[in-house]
């Protein structure tokens, strides 16, 4: 990889902008050159081939790199998110300074874990946005939809979840119930619980 900075003229520590640059001004001034007649001709013609090949080698290392480092950092927020440490995975996620899909992904999760459902939705639909194709963001999103749909309608219905008993106004009539409106209901509920949970920090 070194031989390619050579080539192009920068240190292998150069920023995007100055590789860009280099390249652009030698791009320019081979394809001149390569029109002289004789060896010079020659001569600039191979070098804007090695050029050419350099850049793109240089471009290409470079992306993989920064996709290596966005995924270990991601995985450092998926870590904190499973432990439960949902204020130090939104610090690390406020940390980027570029925010893709799967940025906002997590960000769904940790409003999730919050039971902020809306926001949850609204940030896993600009995932999608972003990438149409991806099944891991539309089954998260459908599973969501459907569980905050089951939850509207046990609202509707007087059967909302209510963590104490002592909570819930219809308590009373639903003595004898199993807390979830109907055995159905309340495998349904857990059965949409679970496969969002599951679907998530995978």
């Amino acid at each position: 990889m070194q031989e390619y900075f050579k080539i192009l003229g920068v240190r292998e520590n150069a920023t995007d902008e100055e590789i860009e640059s280099a390249y652009k001004t030698l791009k320019e001034k081979y394809s001149k050159d390569r029109f002289l007649e004789g060896e010079a001709g020659n001569i600039a013609a191979k070098n804007l081939t090695k050029l050419e090949t350099a850049y793109m080698e240089i471009k290409a290392n470079r992306k993989t790199e920064k996709e290596e480092r966005v995924f270990n950092d991601y995985s450092a927020v998926e870590k904190l998110i499973k432990e439960g440490s949902l204020n130090s995975a939104q610090d690390q996620l406020d940390a980027f300074s570029e925010r893709d899909a799967e940025w906002h992904y997590l960000q769904s999760v940790i409003f999730y874990k919050k039971n902020w459902t809306n926001e949850s939705k609204k940030q896993l639909e600009i995932a999608l946005n972003m990438e149409p194709h991806n099944t891991k963001y539309s089954d998260a999103l459908t599973k969501l939809k459907q569980k905050m749909e089951f939850n509207e309608r046990q609202f509707y219905s007087g059967n909302a979840y209510y963590s104490n008993a002592s909570q819930n106004p219809n308590a009373d009539r639903q003595m004898g119930d199993s807390g979830c409106g109907s055995f159905v209901d309340c495998c349904a509920t857990y059965c949409c619980i679970n496969m969002l949970c599951n679907g998530c920090c995978r």
